[in-house]
């Protein structure tokens, strides 16, 4: 059976069973701050299990992309070196959400493996939770275990200790005890010789969990106690490469339909074998797997970044890249080559792949070839580490530097010493490690209390689009402590009119008053789990009365006229540019837009004046608001509404307008256009392959621009003695400073020439080198070209030269090529050294280097130093 057959009978299943079928939610999260990315398919349900939110259907099912690669569920370093962890898999899931609880999740689930798809009953195994003795105190799940028993033997079913068979979402929030379904592919000799009973849990590659069917039934509280749920649910997850694995009759999950594809292509790429040596086998599956993971993330829109979840797709990509540079010998980009297969072959279950393609490949192959240099650089520095190291053992912490600030990788560090027959003192390389890690924890480290519930009135949300003020009663609050931020209150209201961050907009700020005239700041508005979170330093001392709850009306007209804006910037932009343009993402704050975009070049200054007269001559326009709610969603996009990849949107939507711009968006906008007031792009620059990024002001910012630039014009202008043409003032001046620039290169040359003839006499024979150490008044460039000048007539030279530039010390070293050679002088090395004497450091190549340092009384002590080296 195909996978992609696979997939399909699995809906087709739950189907039947009247179950909803939903897509793939974006694997990356926006809206819960305790996770980057779907890391199980229950992620994208957590609201209902929290009772946050209710579904339409108490049914459902789906195939959710999931990626595993940090915190808690964190696969990424077993990827390539087993045949069944990967970073993204797919995850199978049907759910009940207080419908049909263990006795239907378990039928079904028997029904689609055994008659379904066929599979043997004698090689599966099922556990169940046999209780806990600890603070839990809960009992064996006899409930699971006497279903189990209609359907398999006894002897098959075995009891799972807590960290295998509970299952919780985190330390806090919905749990309960779980059955999973395992399957032995082993041989029937290697099943005569071990039972798989004995295998199962235990890492083996061929008796592997399959299905967790997970009995949603208590709620962890702060303290670390259960609680029953009101309502009982089912969460399953069945891995998808796993399931074909078994039903293709192949022992590893790269063997399958859902990875040969990649294989092939990887091995037509590299010119090696899949199954010829271990090392390529992990090689080619890292990178089979990691292109995966890459792709969806791209195509649901989180780029590779330097930080938070970009820069764990980053890290995944390099990861990829290494092991193709290190063991297929690949010194250029390839792994984008590998993303038009994968288009054909999941394109059509997922088709955003197809849809961002290009995008894809380009962002892969330019952080591919900006890697690659990265390796390169890092192989010189890694060269002049071992060029420095006395014995045959290099520092840890030096690696440690390499890998920090280079992002030169360890284990390919590792690699190059032992073929160098050096060794690395990993637990030197470790300790660094541990010390970064806890500085980031310490940095992260917070704390959550339970919701305290106040009254059980419904949470009817959101009601700022019509006003900014309303009547509200705190349902809930809780207490968060961070390092970051110290102690701060979070408050729920049955109705709010804050908007909460999303959609790129930031969350509103404002105020609480109640009766007695008490205030309360809100600092801060955010959304978790289909929940509107206030933020605020301190409670209110009334906490059960009524309050009028108040946004900050200046800052929400700042941060609507800068998101109406983005709007009219993505119609100007397809306008001016062509239909191929998208929006990748944007950020709107009251002070400032900014958007990204798809787009291949550079804007030119005549495409951004014709983009910015676009967008103000609709707000010269005064083009008023059309808004639609709740919006069936093939209703708004047969209506032309933009949408946007990566975004979760639901079976209704809304819907905005301001002439020909229309677009689905959550976020607050102006009334009319003319409420904007004007629009200035202040910056435009890339910020991958393929994606653009403007910057960009209105309202009460642009006022401010101009008024700053015409108090600079007017500066400048006295500057320039009230020139009647400044412009053509500066240019006079520029050019007056050019030719003044060419005389003093002239007499700087005279005077290094009539320098270096002194020089020439004062050079000191010591032990047979040709020594001078001594202060010029020279800069940086000349210091320089007068040591390569006298170098070229003395074979055996050892110099030192040092100035005094603007209060700073510099150092120049240079040594004959013959010397460093035969003596085993290095100037990288001396210029460290001497450094220390004018506070500073530096470095270079064994013949030359240089040391700055922001002490020059230590200059002396430096050149009297320096003659040790040589006697």
């Amino acid at each position: 059976m195909k996978s992609q057959e696979i997939r399909s009978t699995f809906l087709s299943f739950f189907e039947e069973k009247k179950h909803s079928i939903l897509p793939s939610a974006p694997m990356v999260l926006k809206d819960d701050p305790t996770l980057m990315f779907v890391n199980s398919g229950m992620a994208p349900f957590k609201e209902y299990f929290l009772g946050h939110g209710e579904p339409k259907n108490t049914r459902i099912a789906d195939s959710q992309k999931c990626l595993r690669v940090s915190g808690k569920h964190n696969d990424l370093e077993e990827v390539g070196y087993d045949t069944y962890h990967h970073t993204l898999f797919e995850m199978l899931g049907n759910w009940s959400f207080g419908d049909y609880f263990k006795k239907e999740a378990i039928a079904w689930a028997w029904e689609l493996l055994t008659e379904v798809y066929g599979i043997d009953k004698d090689i599966l195994y099922v556990t169940v939770f046999e209780g806990s003795d600890d603070g839990d105190k809960l009992s064996l799940d006899t409930e699971a275990y006497d279903i189990w028993k209609q359907y398999i033997s006894e002897d098959r079913i075995l009891k799972g200790n807590k960290k295998d068979n509970f299952w919780e979402m985190g330390e806090q929030g919905p749990c309960g005890p779980c059955s999973e379904i395992h399957v032995d592919i082993r041989s029937d000799e290697e099943k005569a010789k071990v039972s798989g009973k004995d295998l199962v849990n235990m890492d083996h590659p061929h008796v592997v969990e399959i299905w967790n069917l997970v009995f949603m039934q208590y709620n962890r509280k702060a303290n670390g106690t259960l609680e029953p749920l009101p309502n009982k649910h089912i969460d399953t997850g069945m891995g998808f490469e796993r399931l074909c694995m078994v039903l293709q009759g192949v022992q590893s999950n790269y063997d399958t339909d859902v990875f040969t594809p990649l294989i092939r292509e990887i091995e037509t790429i590299s010119n090696k074998q899949y199954g010829e040596s271990d090392k390529v086998d992990i090689a080619i599956r890292v990178i089979s797997d990691h292109v995966r993971a890459v792709a969806f993330s791209i195509a649901d829109g989180q780029l590779p970044s330097n930080t938070g979840a970009g820069y764990v797709i980053r890290r995944i990509l390099r990861r990829a890249i290494r092991y193709g540079f290190t063991f297929l010998d690949k010194k250029e980009a390839f792994i984008y080559r590998l993303v038009d297969v994968l288009s054909k072959r999941m394109g059509t279950a997922f088709p955003e792949l197809k849809a961002q393609k290009q995008l894809i490949e380009n962002v892969i192959k330019e952080e591919e070839q900006s890697f690659l240099r990265t390796l390169d650089q890092g192989l010189v520095l890694l060269n002049k580490m071992v060029d420095e190291t006395k014995g045959n053992v290099v520092s840890g912490e030096k690696a440690f530097e390499l890998y920090d600030t280079y992002g030169f990788p360890i284990d390919l560090t590792a690699l190059i010493l032992s073929e160098k027959d050096l060794k690395l003192d990993e637990k030197g390389f470790n300790e660094e490690l541990e010390k970064q890690k806890k500085r980031s924890r310490a940095a992260s480290e917070m704390s959550t209390d339970d919701w305290t519930i106040l009254t059980e009135d419904t949470e009817e949300g959101f009601v700022g689009y019509d006003t900014l003020e309303a009547q509200v009663k705190i349902t809930r609050f809780r207490k968060v402590s961070s390092k970051k931020d110290g102690d701060l209150y979070q408050l729920v209201f049955n109705v709010t009119p804050f908007y909460a961050e999303g959609g790129g907009q930031v969350g509103d700020k404002g105020y609480l008053e109640d009766a007695h005239g008490d205030v309360i700041y809100i600092i801060d508005s955010k959304k978790e789990n289909n929940l509107i979170i206030h933020f605020v330093k301190n409670l209110p001392n009334h906490i059960n009365e009524s309050f009028r709850a108040v946004v900050d009306a200046k800052q929400r007209l700042r941060t609507e006229s800068n998101h109406t804006a983005t709007h009219l910037l993505h119609q100007a932009l397809r306008e001016v540019l062509g239909t191929h343009v998208e929006q990748k993402g944007s950020a709107v704050h009251s002070k400032y837009l900014r958007f990204d975009f798809s787009h291949f070049s550079k804007l030119s200054v005549e495409e951004l004046r014709d983009v910015e007269n676009f967008v103000n001559r609709r707000i010269e326009g005064k083009l008023p608001l059309e808004e639609k709610r709740n919006v069936p969603k093939e209703e708004a996009m047969a209506e032309g509404a933009m949408s946007l990849f990566g975004e979760k949107y639901g079976d209704t939507v809304r819907t905005i307008r301001f002439g020909q711009s229309v677009e689905l968006c959550g976020g607050t906008h102006v009334s009319n256009t003319s409420d904007i007031w004007h629009f200035k792009i202040v910056s435009e620059g890339a910020v991958a392959a393929g994606i653009r990024r403007i910057e960009a002001i209105t309202n009460d910012a642009v006022k401010d621009f101009y008024f700053e630039n015409n108090r600079a014009y007017f500066e400048m202008k006295d500057m320039l003695n009230n020139a009647k043409e400044p412009v053509k003032a500066l240019h006079s001046l520029q050019e007056e400073n050019s030719a003044l620039k060419k005389q003093i290169e002239v007499l700087l040359k005279d005077k290094a020439k009539n320098i270096k003839a002194e020089l020439k006499n004062e050079l000191l024979d010591v032990n047979g080198v040709q020594f001078l150490a001594k202060k010029l008044d020279l800069d940086a460039a000349g210091l320089k070209n007068l040591a390569f000048e006298l170098g070229s007539q003395f074979d055996n030279l050892f110099l030192l030269f040092a100035t005094e530039q603007n209060g700073k010390a510099l150092l120049s070293c240079y040594i004959s090529k013959g010397l460093v050679a035969e003596k085993g002088l290095n100037a990288g090395q001396v210029v460290r050294e001497l450094g220390k004497f004018i506070q500073g450091g530096g470095g270079g190549q064994p013949f030359f280097a240089t040391a700055g340092g922001k002490h020059p009384a230590g200059i002396n002590d430096a050149l009297k130093k320096a003659k040790e080296y040589i006697s």
